[in-house]
């Protein structure tokens, strides 16, 4: 039997690297960029339809459910298939769906056709995801985890702006970029290569077992970081109308400077990851997190939403990257597709709960701002508890090691 160590093939980490931070930023672009248009929406077929206060936020939120349910599937897929075949077919479909509801004037056959985009999303995700842990080990892998995280964020920000400006003469036009993947399709044919699924490919750093404790850990962090992370994306707008800011643009700019903050916080990442541990980001972003949605809740001003949106985002930034590389590492080779398919479920379930959480607050308490300040206070017990864990003797030693290396 060859040595193991040898049969792995390890990427260049030029061109396989940029196709799969490209292909990633897709999942961001399908919310934000329809983000800002959700008024004009609402101005359109409000008067025309008796559901469109369920509906119209649907069009955001609806993706991210898609996303969760049919994530799993994909995973399965990607084990089954091949990551790069469902990858490219995902990407071409994500392109045509995207842009048919441009040429929809029945909002709920455009809820439905972005219900169906959300699953190309859901593939697109779990199998850049799973290729990357295929692609690099230790911290190569890492380096790309946060090179993703990046992308994502850098992307995020300049098409939540361009949504929002090209929002301001008609909602049917942000739709039409959607067309711009189809680009990325040769591309991603021409670059990327099916990782091998036998066991041979298994080096000295892959788990012979998944380990299920730390997975359950990162599924559980992500659902519940990203129900408190995407508070800001979907309410925001809500608090900038009720202080009397209804232009698309100025909602836009400041959800696009809410991804330069997640920017910021994913490229501090590496080196808070190498200061504090696994353990110890875990309690720095949801410190940053209960900050920033206290002073969203208490902002008077436009200026105000801009600091606490920062702060917010500095923290999201540090979520994902920190969740998704143990669990990476928690996989085996052939179970990464269905494991990454699971994270990619529950990152998304948390999206898509979020505005029902904060609904059912809101229930009890009445005002959107006293909803926000309890959600607050959950992320503050959080860090309260990542940071006992990182304080405990035999857990603190252990938390610069938690830096995964496989």
């Amino acid at each position: 039997m060859a040595d193991k160590n040898m049969m792995f093939r390890q990427a260049t980490g030029r061109r396989e690297g940029l196709v799969l931070m490209l292909g990633s930023s897709l999942t961001i672009v399908g919310s934000v960029m329809v983000a800002p248009i959700l008024p004009k929406l609402g101005a359109e077929f409000g008067p025309m339809e008796p559901n469109a206060a369920l509906l119209v936020p649907m069009a955001i939120t609806g993706p991210a459910l898609a996303i969760a349910l049919f994530a799993p599937v994909a995973g399965w897929l990607a084990d089954r298939l091949g990551r790069k075949i469902l990858l490219v077919i995902a990407t071409l479909l994500y392109a045509l769906l995207g842009v048919i509801p441009a040429f929809l004037n029945d909002l709920q056959t455009i809820v439905s056709v972005r219900l169906l985009f959300g699953c190309t999303e859901a593939a697109i995700m779990t199998c850049c995801a799973a290729l990357i842990a295929d692609y690099w080990k230790g911290e190569d892998r890492m380096r790309f985890i946060n090179y993703q995280v990046v992308t994502i964020g850098l992307v995020g920000s300049l098409f939540f702006v361009i949504g929002g400006v090209l929002g301001e003469h008609s909602w049917r036009t942000p739709f039409y970029l959607y067309l711009l993947p189809i680009l990325l399709v040769p591309i991603m044919m021409k670059v990327l290569w099916e990782p091998r699924q036998n066991t041979e490919q298994i080096t000295v750093s892959d788990p012979e077992q998944v380990n299920a404790w730390a997975l359950l850990v990162g599924y559980l962090l992500v659902f519940t970081g990203m129900v408190l992370n995407f508070i800001v994306p979907i309410q925001t707008p809500a608090l900038l109308v009720g202080m009397g800011v209804t232009s698309s643009t100025l909602i836009g700019a400041s959800a696009g400077f809410g991804l330069l903050a997640t920017l910021a916080g994913s490229l501090t990442w590496p080196l808070m990851r190498r200061l504090l541990g696994i353990r110890g980001c875990n309690a720095l972003l949801m410190l940053l997190i209960a900050l920033g949605l206290w002073l969203l809740s208490n902002a008077q001003s436009y200026n105000d939403v801009l600091v606490a949106v920062f702060i917010h985002g500095i923290g999201a930034g540090l979520l994902v990257p920190n969740t998704m590389s143990p669990v990476m590492n928690a996989l085996t080779t052939v179970t990464r597709g269905r494991g990454m398919g699971g994270f990619t479920s529950c990152l998304y379930m948390g999206q898509f709960v979020s505005p029902l959480v904060v609904a059912a607050l809101m229930a009890q308490v009445g005002e959107l701002r006293d909803a926000i300040v309890i959600l607050a206070l959950i992320s503050l017990v959080g860090a309260c508890i990542w940071m006992l864990s990182y304080l405990m003797p035999r857990h603190r030693a252990q938390s610069v090691t938690d830096n995964p290396v496989a």
